[in-house]
């Protein structure tokens, strides 16, 4: 069904600055209505929304979906699931799959698989260079015409600086944003974990804010260079954010993203050697945690993204320096953010601006609004619904998060992709 009436919900859209109660009409996948004074129409599927807040349906810039060839970790449609417990109803996929997304044929499987599991949506990321090795382009003309929304080498940095400026000037040429994982491979080589006190207290090899300031730095000089839409991936060092937030000052198309987990952990939990703090950019400091919040808040940083990236046992339950980089992060987003509501760092309207209008307009895709004719991709959330993380309930094969049994406070209710309810949660609270 792609015919659906919202009723009585709190309607917030960061596209028009929405923030008023009143009902939402869906059309044949559509917004065709809303406001106060509606009536539902005979026949239609009506959903309560009271006390809920009806928005844009949340986008997720940066997940890791790993089909094709690591299926044993995540399927397209087991993380479309997942997207869609969360909130989700749209995301990016990264292309370090097996083989990488670098080609027409590997953009359209991903397509395909995303249509057949009929949940949230997925639009590809292709990569930047040939079997993400950092050598020479891809094919990015033939992927553009496949269907990807972006460019990236993520899980790698683009270290050839020239390849770096191909790239940009080629995806100008396709209107495609570059999306870097900012990392100087030179410096970060064989660090597990940010460099600092706490890892010479724990004995690990760290990896220096340096190796992601420098590469962001270098990237901006060549989009001085070739005007080319630039974006930064899960952001994590003060020094960076500010980098970026010089470069929009100075009118560059530069944008970036933050996790949630780098919005709220430390390097200090790695003293404890669980991997599932182990990820890539590592967890940093306090005072970096503190520039990613001030930045998020005051529109430095665009977007929050999860960087979901699920592993089996086999991968994260070994040792720290031996462990796979990465956690889940779907079903934990949402009241993440919502508690930086809470704490008073965000206004309602914000944080769903960073989750959805935002990440929308970043890669130009459908969606991030609720104006009549935009595509009726929304998420009806209960914001002070109140549960706490349980990983085997998670909709992901993935069970690597460091929020297992954190209070959380906020929840989607429905998740609607074109019209159709893809996910439902029970109003009960726990």
């Amino acid at each position: 069904m792609t015919d659906l009436y919202l009723q009585r919900g709190r309607l917030i859209d960061p596209s028009s600055g929405l923030d008023q109660e009143g009902d939402l009409l869906i059309r044949e996948g559509r917004i065709e209505a809303l406001g106060p004074d509606l009536t539902p129409p005979e026949g239609i599927r009506v959903l309560d929304a009271r006390d809920l807040w009806i928005t844009p349906g949340l986008i997720d810039l940066h997940v890791h979906l790993r089909e094709p060839g690591q299926e044993y970790k995540e399927t397209i449609e087991s993380g479309c699931r997942s997207a869609a417990a969360g909130g989700f109803t749209a995301v990016c996929s990264m292309p370090n799959t097996t083989p990488p997304n670098d080609s027409r044929a590997v953009t359209e499987y991903i397509l395909r698989q995303a249509k057949i599991a009929n949940s949230a949506r997925v639009y590809p990321l292709g990569a930047i260079s040939v079997g993400q090795k950092g050598e020479r382009l891809a094919e990015i003309g033939e992927m553009a015409e496949a269907g990807i929304c972006a460019l990236t080498d993520d899980g790698f940095p683009v270290m050839d600086a020239l390849l770096m400026r191909r790239a940009m000037e080629y995806g100008r040429t396709f209107g495609l944003t570059l999306c870097q994982h900012a990392e100087d491979s030179c410096l970060s080589k064989g660090g597990v974990m940010n460099e600092g006190i706490h890892s010479t207290r724990a004995g690990l090899r760290g990896i220096p804010a340096a190796a992601e300031t420098t590469m962001v730095e270098r990237d901006i000089r060549l989009v001085e260079l070739t005007g080319a839409h630039y974006h930064v991936a899960h952001i994590s060092t003060s020094s960076a954010v500010e980098a970026v937030r010089q470069a929009k000052a100075r009118g560059l198309p530069v944008s970036c993203e933050v996790t949630p987990h780098h919005l709220y952990l430390t390097d200090h939990r790695c003293l404890t050697y669980d991997t599932s703090t182990k990820m890539n950019p590592p967890l940093r400091t306090d005072e970096d945690v503190e520039a990613m919040r001030v930045g998020l808040a005051d529109g430095t940083i665009d977007a929050v993204a999860t960087d979901h990236a699920p592993h089996s046992s086999i991968e994260k339950d070994i040792e720290f320096e031996d462990a796979a980089f990465g956690i889940v992060g779907l079903e934990t987003a949402l009241p993440l953010v919502l508690k930086l509501v809470q704490d008073g760092l965000l206004t309602e309207m914000q944080a769903i601006d960073r989750l959805s209008t935002g990440p929308a307009r970043i890669y130009q895709l459908p969606g991030g609004s609720l104006q009549v004719g935009s595509v009726a991709d929304v998420t009806v959330i209960d914001p002070e619904y109140r549960w706490q993380v349980d990983p085997e309930a998670f909709e992901s094969k993935g069970r690597n998060t460091p929020f297992t049994g954190w209070d959380m406070t906020g929840r989607a209710i429905f998740t609607v992709v074109g019209g159709q309810v893809v996910h439902e949660q029970e109003r009960t609270t726990s």
